[in-house]
């Protein structure tokens, strides 16, 4: 496949993205290529630059560097184009609450000048399944019967883009496993999907995922690929006063410890022989310690982590 080609198929292709706010750079130097198609998950810490991200991507913001394109489109001179191929659900519910679920979408439509607002409202109440709740006002909804209602909003003008702020932030289990299965849905009938997220699980849905710390790009590829690439080792630990356990890593760089349940993960980048380190440390301890595969949350720890001291180490 040639270089032409393969930039035709990516739905979004930027790189080196800068936006400050003052002194503050917010976005630094972040790079982003989803093929058409496909589902995107964006990771990062609360103020890590994602939703400054998704808002230079749909044309709300303009980049203070980079460049790069989104649906074959400037992301600088088509601003205004790139805003009619694309659904922003942003993080917040934006739809009037006083307003039923039907007339809100009717409102949308209107916006987007569509040509018969209230069929495409119809058919956006079919498609979401919220046909029967038509008349319910919003503001009475359940946190996942608002998420459908964003979602269906965001459809009513055929996007080829989705861009997802944390769209599952405070609904119940269930509600998130419905909401996944539409995104997937959309991603099989030809939709590129970018969403932000802080579930781990959602990330391993995602069939690429781009992780930023403050600002910086850290880590893209697939699940498998950057986890690979960590060459992480870790190990599950688990039996009495695991808080000991904790307390006697400390100060030491070698390993990372998080508690998962009832178990710690102890991960390193460098080691991997955390199990005799231990037997020399605490003779006889009182531990099982198993080797695992690392998963993507040990990855983002451990990420999370070596960020942090390089701050640390450049204050």
């Amino acid at each position: 496949m040639s270089a032409q080609t393969q930039r035709v198929d990516l739905a979004i292709d930027v790189h080196g993205l800068v936006k400050r706010f003052g002194t503050r750079t917010v976005v630094d130097d972040v790079a982003i290529q989803v093929p058409r198609g496909r589902i995107c998950g964006f990771l990062g810490p609360n103020g890590s630059g994602k939703t400054t991200t998704i808002r230079m991507l749909c044309g709300l913001l303009t980049p203070d560097a980079g460049e790069g394109n989104c649906l074959g489109l400037d992301i600088r001179r088509d601003a205004a184009l790139i805003k009619r191929r694309v659904g922003y659900m942003t993080q917040r519910f934006a739809l009037y609450e006083d307003l039923t679920i039907e007339e809100n979408l009717v409102f949308v439509a209107r916006i987007y000048a569509l040509p018969e607002p209230r069929a495409a409202a119809a058919h956006a109440l079919d498609r979401l399944g919220l046909t029967s709740r038509r008349a319910q006002l919003a503001g009475t909804l359940s946190g996942g019967w608002k998420q459908r209602l964003a979602l269906a909003a965001c459809l009513l003008h055929e996007p080829q883009l989705l861009l997802l702020d944390e769209p599952t932030a405070g609904v119940d289990p269930k509600a998130r496993r419905d909401f996944w299965q539409q995104i997937h849905a959309l991603a099989a009938d030809g939709m590129t999907v970018l969403v932000s997220t802080h579930y781990m699980d959602e990330a391993e849905r995602c069939h690429l995922i781009t992780y930023i710390h403050y600002g910086k790009l850290l880590v893209t590829g697939t699940a498998e690929e950057v986890i690979h690439a960590a060459r992480l080792r870790t190990w599950s630990v688990t039996g009495p006063d695991l808080a000991r356990l904790v307390s006697q890593m400390e100060g030491d760089g070698d390993w990372m410890a998080a508690a998962f349940g009832a178990a710690v993960h102890v991960t390193s980048a460098s080691r991997d022989d955390f199990p005799q380190w231990l037997q020399a440390q605490v003779q006889g301890h009182p531990w099982q310690v198993t080797p695992i595969p690392p998963g993507l949350e040990d990855l983002f720890i451990s990420l999370m982590n070596g960020a942090a001291a390089q701050e640390r180490q450049h204050a």
